[in-house]
């Protein structure tokens, strides 16, 4: 693997749906440098945002890496083709050098007897007490829960080995970081089936550095973690012990590490998070999702004026759009329709009313979740708009700008990172 490509210890996927905020999310990793910790920037982007938007991978690529050069930034970043899966990863080849490979709709296919059988026969090392360094306690494990949660995890995994088999062909070995999802499903995995896909991920020859599970919990798009945060800490502590274990186990990467698709905004879970790390000197990978949109909705907000005026009517289409909007988010939304304003009140709203209303501030009571849900999933909305919207951006850049900074660097890397 010399010449490999490497995630570093510490690493920020950001979400910039338009391609307009790649300085401003940089300036942030900037920042962090200043504080004596080294955070590499992911730009990622969907195929689903880049059909809603109408853009290609090349822009997000043209955007970080005119970034790079602007600010003079001389360390590792990457550019993810987030959530890809066989049919649709044809299209990032050119553009983008980290994979999400999204497996999450073949969990639970069949796999044949015999491929069930031969892993438990590979693996005697997961029956009997399991004891994982790190765990206080031994995972019980008999054959069958073996034999079970590999029938239930196998297929997803050779499928998330025909897809990586099928990059590396056109990317070449080691030109390409890799992740595999398992995180959009409906149960969370244990830290012994986390253990089990990650000796089914070494079978197949998966060179991964980051793995994301699906954690205990609602991880809603745009605001806070829905759940039981002691429970969560402890899950994430056993998760990290399973992914040391895989490590010296396995011979997987010795940087491998989890991934927090955060959905943006889980800022009650951030310290246990942090704690964690420290604990076991471990790395993360955090994407932050789609919270720079909503900054700059924010941004647009407060300059006041047309951008004001244009963030108000983007809500109100959102609103009256909001299935529509909804449907495809449904999963990790919740929204109650009688806490969404009226457009005609909104449309009265100071600049103050609107940022209060959308900015996470859990502490404002302005601050309106159900809001800021619509607004968050209704980025189809300002795409509609075109040139008019790009053109505002630019236009109101210095407010944006330091907003998306701001928020990515305060309220994401800081508590996750910094540990403050």
């Amino acid at each position: 693997m010399n010449g490999a490509l490497l995630l570093s210890k510490y690493s920020i996927g950001v979400g910039d749906r338009f391609a307009h905020q790649a300085k401003a999310q940089l300036q942030a990793c900037i920042q962090a440098a200043g504080r004596g910790v080294d955070i590499t920037p992911v730009w990622n982007k969907s195929n689903r945002e880049h059909n809603i938007i109408g853009s290609l991978p090349a822009s997000a690529r043209a955007a970080a890496d005119e970034a790079v050069g602007a600010l003079a930034w001389s360390k590792p970043y990457f550019v993810d083709a987030d959530h890809i899966n066989l049919n649709t990863v044809d299209k990032f080849i050119d553009a983008c050098d980290f994979y999400t490979i999204d497996v999450a709709d073949s969990i639970g296919q069949p796999s044949e007897g015999a491929a069930v059988q031969a892993f438990v026969n590979r693996h005697p090392e997961l029956t009997g007490d399991l004891r994982i360094p790190g765990v206080d306690h031994p995972f019980h494990i008999d054959h069958n829960s073996v034999a079970h949660a590999a029938s239930k995890y196998l297929a997803a995994v050779h499928e998330a080995g025909r897809i990586y088999r099928h990059i590396e062909e056109k990317k070449g070995k080691g030109r390409f970081i890799t992740e595999v999802s398992m995180d959009e499903t409906d149960s969370p995995q244990t830290p012994v089936e986390l253990l089990i896909i990650l000796a089914a991920i070494a079978d197949e020859g998966i060179k991964i550095q980051t793995l994301a599970p699906k954690f205990t919990g609602r991880f809603n798009k745009g605001v806070d973690y829905v759940g039981d945060v002691a429970k969560f800490s402890e899950e994430f502590s056993s998760d990290v012990a399973a992914i040391a274990f895989a490590v010296r186990e396995y011979g997987m990467h010795s940087n491998l590490k989890l991934s927090v698709h955060s959905g943006s905004d889980k800022f009650s879970i951030y310290a246990p998070i942090h704690q964690t790390l420290k604990k076991f000197d471990a790395g993360v990978h955090l994407k932050t999702a789609g919270t720079t949109w909503l900054e700059e909705l924010i941004g647009l907000a407060e300059a006041g004026g047309e951008g004001l005026r244009l963030a108000k009517e983007i809500y109100a289409e959102a609103y009256s759009h909001r299935e529509e909007l909804c449907g495809p988010y449904a999963t990790v939304i919740d929204i109650d329709p009688t806490k969404l304003p009226a457009p005609a009140s909104v449309t009265q709203w100071s600049s103050e009313q609107f940022v209060s209303a959308l900015r996470h501030d859990p502490k404002c009571a302005a601050y309106n979740r159900s809001f800021r849900q619509l607004l968050h999933v209704g980025f189809k909305v300002a795409a509609k708009m075109g040139t008019r919207y790009l053109e505002l951006l630019t236009v109101m850049d210095t407010t944006i700008s330091r907003n998306v900074t701001e928020n990515l660097f305060a309220r994401h890397i800081k508590p996750v990172f910094i540990g403050e």
